[in-house]
């Protein structure tokens, strides 16, 4: 029998629609309380002393770069194998993405390879830090990584957008860097609708993310007055409400999804031409985001993927490469061949659905109708 799996889900319950309904209710629709709860419940759960609440997670990465005094002409270690926001955030500030190859297992950069692209590079004198990404809520092996960053004076920015709740051998992500970002669109492990966080123990940057957020105010955030350039990043009070109820929840949250990774996992075992994600020896703790699996050479992916919508399965690639997306090939000259691992894992990657309440019968909907398509388009 034909079902309907959506890619993700978000799980809301009554506590959030009558916080919500209590903001809508309170008339304080901005600026208000629950952005200040929001931002203590963000502080306490990442283990550290500040935390900047604004309307992305791309917001967030922009108002650490500003912050950290990213500027034209500086390069970054970064990886291609993410969501463009990532090297995004750069080219707002005229910098540049430096592209690293990563590990075939963890999709993560690969130390390694980070190591040979800064000693081969031929104006490293131009590399001023590293942007570290947590893909899928698999921590980067962040040990070399901070190692390699302090041996060559390197700043360190953490993209910990899809990895909140996760820990690497037992110390939480976003606390590697300066600063780290968390975000809250409805895939993610927790939501906002949309929204995102700074997270850091740096209070110059605490200072300096707080007042960008808010058009440029100073400390005391009087209204028509702005000590520097600012912009409209700050979060509403209905998506701090719903935040605050959200965050309560979230270890339970983690707890389901990680449910739902291990019946993928068992699911997946005997199916011939599928690889499930592999979690890395130093990784204590996933906070599963996605669910994405590799597949065999030779599948014809985008066939599958159309096969998959026709059941009612709802998949994606995860990721088109960064260096290959239509406008940083026209700006950098960027070509395939590059990068060979991450070329070759982003044809063979797919994002299977994946929520806190995806029922058991849905999974094993999903990998027969997986197992299927393999079957047809090998």
């Amino acid at each position: 029998m034909r079902r309907t799996v959506p890619l993700s889900g978000p799980d809301i319950g009554e506590e959030e629609v009558r916080a919500v309904e209590g903001v809508l209710r309170s008339t304080i629709l901005s600026i208000g309380p629950k952005v200040q709860e929001f931002e203590r419940r963000m502080a306490e759960y990442s283990g550290l002393r500040f935390c900047v609440a604004v309307n992305s997670g791309t917001s967030a990465l922009m108002l650490i770069m500003k912050a950290a005094g990213v500027k034209a002409g500086d390069r970054y270690l970064t990886t291609p194998f993410s969501f463009v926001t990532s090297s995004n955030i750069l080219l707002y500030e005229n910098a540049e993405p430096v592209f690293v190859d990563i590990d075939p297992l963890t999709f993560n950069m690969a130390p390694r390879a980070l190591e040979e692209r800064y000693a081969t590079d031929p104006a490293k004198e131009t590399i001023k830090g590293i942007v570290g990404v947590d893909i899928f809520a698999q921590p980067l092996d962040w040990d070399p990584i901070l190692n390699f960053s302090r041996k060559h004076g390197l700043q360190v920015i953490e993209d910990s957008c899809e990895a909140l709740g996760s820990s690497y051998k037992g110390r939480s992500c976003g606390t590697f860097g300066i600063a780290g970002a968390f975000a809250f669109y409805p895939n993610k492990q927790m939501t906002t609708g949309e929204g995102g966080v700074v997270v850091t123990d740096d209070e110059e940057i605490y200072l300096l993310c707080r007042s960008m957020r808010n058009q440029g105010r100073g400390v005391a955030e009087n209204w028509l007055e702005h000590v520097r350039l600012g912009y409209n990043f700050r979060m509403d009070e209905l998506s701090a409400a719903l935040g605050v109820e959200q965050v309560k929840k979230l270890d339970v949250f983690i707890r389901k999804r990680n449910t739902v990774a291990e019946r993928y996992a068992k699911l997946l075992a005997g199916v011939e031409g599928v690889r499930a994600p592999v979690i890395a020896p130093f990784t204590t703790r996933v906070s599963w985001f996605v669910y994405v699996v590799t597949l065999a050479e030779g599948i014809d992916r985008d066939r599958l993927i159309v096969y998959l919508q026709e059941r009612g399965v709802q998949s994606r690639n995860y990721f088109t490469p960064i260096h290959l997306q239509p406008f940083y090939k026209e700006r950098f000259g960027y070509r395939e061949g590059m990068l060979p691992i991450t070329e070759n894992l982003s044809k063979r990657t797919l994002a299977i659905p994946f929520y806190n309440n995806l029922t058991e019968e849905d999974q094993e909907y999903v990998v027969h109708s997986l197992k299927e398509g393999i079957e047809r388009f090998s």
